[in-house]
C-alpha cells in the first residue's frame, strides 16, 4: 500500500471514529495484511491505550464457537448434522418432536426453531436491562429449559436467531470431545492462530474495557455468560481481532485451513426477499466484486463488529464501550468496509443493505 493510499485510509477511519458517539472507540482495519489502527471517544483516555484493552464481543463469540465446532467435525469427533440429543446425555425427556430432530448444524445457523433467549429470561431483561441475567444460569438449567421448550417451528425451515441454541453446542461439543468448552475453544482454535490475547474472561485489572450506562459515566459491570459462554463469552484485543481475521482472509496459511473455508460456504438465504445469504455462522452480504461477511455482537456496555471482504483481502474490527443503544458503531462500520470493498468509492455513508 503507498503512503498515499494508507493516508487516505486513515482519513476514513478517522472519519468513522468521529462519526461514531462512544465513551471509548477502536476501528482497525487489516488490508493486504497492512495494518492501520485508529482510536477515538469522549472519555478521557485510559491508562492502557484503548488498542491495547480487551473487549467483550458479545455475539461476536458465536463465529469462534462454530470455527470449534468446524473443526471438530473436520476431525471426525462430531458430524454437523449429529442430532443435538445425541451428544446430551444428561438430558431431561424430550416431550416435543421437533427438539429431537434439532441438529448441531441447526443449531449453528439459527434455524432450530427455539426462540432468541429462554422465556424465564425474559421477564429480568425488560425490568433489569443491566443485570447480568446469563452469570447464574448453568448448564443443568439450561438443559432442563431445552428439554420443556417448545421449537417454534420445525428444524431447517425457518431462520431465527438464537442465543439459546448457539448456547446449547457448547455442552453437547464437550460431551463429544471430552474435555470443556473453554478448553476445547483454547487448544482448538486460540492456541492454533495464535491468539493469545483472546480469553473467556477477564484479564488482569485495568487490561479489560469497561462500558457504561446511558449517562456515559456510571460503569456497566463485566458480562458473565454462565452456561451461555459459548453463544457470547469472547474477550479479544483489537490486534486479535485483526489476526483472526486475517486468518479468514488467508486459511491456506493458518493450520485451520479447512475449517476456515467451511465456516465461509453460504448455507441459506435470508433477510428482505432472501437477497441475504448466511453461512455457518457469518452473516453474507452482497457487495462489489464479491461477498462482505460480518458479524456484530453486543454486551450490557460494549459493542463489536467483525467483518472482512475477500475480493479485496479487506478485514475491519469496530470496538465500542457504549452508552444506551444509540452509538452508531455498527451501522458506520458496516457503511465503511463496504465503501472499502469498492476502491472507487472515496467515502463512507452511501452502502446499500445495511446490518439486518
Amino acid at each position: 500500500m503507498t503512503s498515499e493510499h494508507g493516508a487516505a485510509l486513515a482519513d476514513r477511519l478517522a472519519d468513522a471514529v468521529a462519526h461514531i458517539d462512544a465513551p471509548d472507540i477502536v476501528v482497525a482495519v487489516t488490508r493486504r495484511g497492512v495494518r492501520t489502527v485508529l482510536t477515538g471517544g469522549s472519555a478521557l483516555s485510559p491508562p492502557t491505550p484503548r488498542h491495547a484493552l480487551r473487549y467483550e464481543l458479545g455475539s461476536v463469540s458465536k463465529t469462534f464457537t462454530v470455527l470449534l465446532l468446524a473443526e471438530l467435525a473436520r476431525a471426525g469427533v462430531l458430524a454437523l448434522d449429529d442430532p443435538l440429543a445425541a451428544h446430551l446425555p444428561d438430558l431431561p425427556p424430550l416431550p416435543h418432536p421437533h427438539s429431537r430432530q434439532i441438529t448441531l448444524r441447526h443449531l449453528a445457523t439459527h434455524t432450530s426453531g427455539l426462540p432468541r433467549i429462554p422465556t424465564d429470561l425474559v421477564a429480568g431483561a425488560l425490568l433489569r436491562p443491566y443485570d447480568d441475567g446469563y452469570a447464574a444460569y448453568d448448564t443443568e438449567r439450561l438443559l432442563r429449559t431445552f428439554a420443556r421448550t417448545r421449537p417454534r417451528y420445525q428444524p431447517g425451515t425457518r431462520w431465527r436467531y438464537s442465543n439459546f441454541g448457539l448456547a446449547l453446542l457448547g455442552p453437547a461439543m464437550s460431551h463429544a470431545a471430552g474435555a470443556g468448552y473453554p478448553a476445547l475453544l483454547r487448544n482448538h482454535v486460540l492456541h492454533p492462530l495464535g491468539l493469545a490475547e483472546t480469553t473467556l474472561g477477564p484479564g488482569a485489572t485495568g487490561t479489560d474495557a469497561v462500558g457504561h450506562r446511558t449517562n456515559g459515566v456510571t460503569p456497566v459491570g463485566s458480562t458473565a455468560m454462565g452456561a451461555f459462554v459459548a453463544a457470547g463469552a469472547v474477550r479479544s484485543t483489537p490486534g486479535d481481532l485483526l489476526s483472526y481475521l486475517e486468518a479468514h482472509l488467508a486459511p491456506e496459511h493458518t493450520p485451520l485451513s479447512g475449517p476456515l473455508h467451511d465456516v465461509q460456504i453460504p448455507l441459506l438465504r435470508r433477510g428482505w426477499r432472501h437477497r441475504h445469504t448466511h453461512t455457518l455462522t457469518w452473516y453474507h452480504h452482497p457487495a462489489p466484486r464479491g461477498p462482505l461477511i460480518f458479524h456484530v455482537g453486543a454486551t450490557l456496555g460494549q459493542q463489536a463488529f467483525l467483518g472482512y471482504h475477500p475480493a479485496t483481502h479487506t478485514g475491519l474490527v469496530a470496538l465500542a464501550t457504549r452508552r444506551g443503544r444509540t452509538c452508531r458503531m455498527i451501522g458506520t462500520a458496516y457503511e465503511l468496509l463496504y465503501a472499502l470493498a469498492d476502491e472507487r468509492r472515496c467515502e463512507p455513508g452511501r452502502a446499500r443493505g445495511t446490518p439486518t
